[in-house]
C-alpha cells in the first residue's frame, strides 16, 4: 500500500500553475495564498504519475482515438462499480473539459432566444455558456434556509409558465443545466430531488445536461446519485458529464466524458462540435483510465484528510471567527462562507479578503445574484496552508471592531 503525504507542502511557484503564478496578477497583491480555483495542492495518486510515464516512452504521439478502448472500458466499470449504472460504450464522447462541453450542448440543443434553467447560486461559467451563445437564464435560485440550500421546486415548475417566466417572447425552456454535487454550495442530492427535479424539466420537454464532475469527493455519509441512473426516462433525456479531473486534481491534461444514452441527442451533439471541440488530451484519457482503474487507494486517504480539513475549518470559523458562518457541504473541495455578517457589500467584501486579509478566494457576486455576501474558499490543500489562511481571516476580522 503506497501512503501520501498530504500534509507535506509542494511549491507550485514557477510551475506555470495558474492557480500560484497567475495569483499577483489576478488578486494584485504579491503575499497572498491563493485559495480560488478548483485545484488541489496536493500529490498526485502514483499509478496516474506511472500511467503517464509509460506512455511517454512511446515516442510518438499523433491523434488517438477519440474514446480508447480500454478507456471506454474503465468509464463503465467505474459507473458499474460506483453507482450500479450499466452504461454502453457508444454512449460515451470525449472532449477536453465539461465546460466546452457545456458550451457546445448549449450550442447544439437550443436556438437564439431560448432559456436554460440554473440554480442560482452556481459555477459561474455555466452563465457564459447560456448568454453567451445568444440564450437567456430562467434563473430557479436554490432557498437557503437555517444554514441548508434546498431547491425550490413550486418555483422551478414556475419557470416553465409564460405568465411567470420574465423572458422575451417566444422563448421556450429547452434544457436545465445541474450542477451535482453543487457548485458552490456542497449539496449532493437526495433521489428524492433529483427525481422531483427531473419530473419538472423532462415533463415539460426540456433535457437535463447534469454536469457530475465533483461526484466523487463527498464527505462522511453522502451518496452521489447520476442523475440519469434513476430511469431509463432521465436516461434518455439527459447529457451526463463527468471527468477524473476534479476528483484526481488532472485539469490540466485536459479531458473529460460525457455520457449520451439518446442516440439523437448524441449524433447532434457531436454535429455541433465539428470544426471547435476537439476530443480529450491523449495524456488527459491515459490519466483518466489510469484514475479510475487503480486510484481509490490514493481517494480513500484523500477523502480522509480531506474531511479532516473541512472539519477544522468548521471548527476554527465556529470558535475564532463567528461572524462568519460556513454552509457545511456535502460534498466537493470548496466550502462556501457566508460573509453577510461583516455587512460588506460585495466588491467591499473581495477587497477586504484579498487586500486585508491576503487570502485570495473566489468572490460569492461572480456565482450569480444569490452570491452577494458570499466567499467560497478551496481547502484541498495541506493543512498548514489552510491554517495560515484561516489565521489572516481572523486577524482581518478582528482588525475591524
Amino acid at each position: 500500500m503506497v501512503t501520501y503525504n498530504f500534509d507535506q507542502v509542494i511549491s507550485r511557484q514557477n510551475t506555470n500553475c495558474a492557480k500560484w503564478d497567475a495569483a499577483e496578477f489576478i488578486f494584485g497583491e504579491k503575499d497572498i495564498i491563493p485559495m480560488w480555483v478548483a485545484d488541489m495542492d496536493l500529490p498526485t495518486a502514483r499509478p496516474i504519475t506511472e500511467a503517464l510515464k509509460k506512455r511517454t516512452e512511446h515516442e510518438i504521439y499523433g491523434y488517438p482515438l477519440s474514446v480508447p478502448f480500454s478507456t471506454a472500458s474503465a468509464v463503465i466499470n467505474r459507473m458499474k462499480q460506483k453507482y450500479n449504472w450499466e452504461i454502453k460504450p457508444e454512449w460515451i464522447v470525449s472532449t477536453p473539459g465539461v465546460v466546452p462541453a457545456l458550451f457546445t450542448a448549449v450550442r447544439a440543443f437550443t436556438i437564439a432566444g431560448d432559456a436554460v434553467i440554473l440554480q442560482d447560486p452556481v459555477y459561474y461559467p455555466f452563465w457564459g455558456a447560456i448568454e453567451n451563445n445568444g440564450c437567456h437564464v430562467a434563473n430557479n435560485p436554490l432557498k437557503l434556509v437555517d444554514g441548508y440550500y434546498k431547491v425550490d421546486f413550486e418555483d422551478l415548475a414556475a419557470r416553465f409558465e409564460p405568465i411567470v417566466r420574465v423572458l422575451p417572447s417566444p422563448s421556450r425552456i429547452r434544457m436545465m443545466i445541474l450542477c451535482s454535487p453543487h457548485n458552490p454550495v456542497g449539496r449532493v442530492w437526495t433521489r428524492e430531488e433529483l427525481t422531483k427535479m427531473g419530473e419538472i424539466v423532462i415533463g415539460n420537454g426540456a433535457i437535463m445536461v447534469s454536469d457530475e464532475i465533483h461526484g466523487e469527493l463527498l464527505y462522511n455519509g453522502h451518496r452521489h446519485i447520476p442523475f440519469a441512473s434513476i430511469s431509463k426516462e432521465f436516461e434518455q433525456n439527459s447529457i451526463t458529464c463527468m471527468a477524473a479531473s476534479k476528483t484526481f486534481n488532472l485539469a490540466g491534461l485536459e479531458a473529460s466524458v460525457l455520457i449520451i444514452p439518446n442516440d439523437k441527442l448524441r449524433e447532434k451533439f457531436e454535429q455541433t462540435r465539428q470544426g471547435f471541440l476537439p476530443s480529450a488530451n491523449i495524456f488527459g484519457m491515459v490519466a483518466l483510465e489510469a484514475a479510475f482503474n487503480d486510484g481509490d487507494e490514493w481517494l480513500v486517504q484523500f477523502l480522509d484528510y480531506l474531511q479532516h480539513n473541512m472539519e477544522f475549518l468548521s471548527d476554527y470559523f465556529e470558535h475564532h471567527i463567528p461572524q462568519i458562518k460556513v454552509i457545511k457541504p456535502e460534498g466537493t473541495y470548496l466550502v462556501w462562507l457566508d460573509c453577510r455578517q461583516l455587512a460588506m457589500g460585495p466588491k467591499v467584501l473581495a477587497e477586504f479578503m484579498t487586500r486585508k486579509a491576503r487570502v485570495g478566494l473566489d468572490h460569492g457576486f461572480a456565482f450569480g445574484p444569490s452570491g452577494d455576501g458570499f466567499e467560497r474558499i478551496n481547502i484541498a490543500c495541506p493543512r498548514s496552508i489552510l491554517a495560515e489562511a484561516l489565521n489572516r481571516i481572523k486577524l482581518a476580522v478582528n482588525a475591524l471592531q
